[in-house]
């Protein structure tokens, strides 16, 4: 496999919402953070194989507000990739902080987020059955409660 490049994007593509379907299942959810955010995804042979959505949230946080690799690029150390990036970008325009949200049910990401550094700072109970129409399970588990993960960075 080559090696993913990470870029900037700036012309919204079918694939780029394919992806972040994937980790939020609601169209009107993503158009509200994704115009006021920074975009960036990886590529290998200039296919678009994974995305993540920086959203500032106030003058010391970043907040990764979507992260998503196509399914068929799990377990290669995209996600990985994409997190050190989001902290690098997150350094470089000079936030201090960077947060991410997850279901409760989101077994592997609250996984792989503490994996990376994220500690656990918050719950906000019952976002799932509040901001979204439809029942989300994963891992046979109702997503309900939004685990919020925090990493200084600088």
């Amino acid at each position: 496999m080559n090696e993913p490049i990470i870029k900037a994007i700036t012309l919204y593509s079918e694939d780029l919402f394919a992806l972040l379907l994937l980790a939020d299942p609601s169209q009107n959810n993503i158009n509200e953070y994704l115009y006021k955010s920074l975009i960036y995804g990886a590529y290998i042979n200039n296919v678009l194989i994974g995305v993540y959505v920086l959203f500032p949230v106030d003058e010391q946080t970043m907040e990764i507000k979507n992260i998503a690799v196509s399914e068929d690029f799990h377990k290669r150390g995209i996600g990985t990739l994409l997190l050190h990036h989001a902290k690098k970008e997150t350094v470089l325009k000079g936030y201090l902080q960077l947060i991410i949200g997850t279901a409760n049910s989101s077994i592997s990401q609250l996984s792989l987020y503490q994996k990376n550094g994220f500690e656990i700072y918050e719950i906000k109970r019952d976002f799932f059955i509040e901001n979204y129409n439809e029942p989300i399970f994963e891992n046979g588990i109702q997503a309900k409660h939004m685990i919020m993960l925090m990493q200084k960075v600088s």
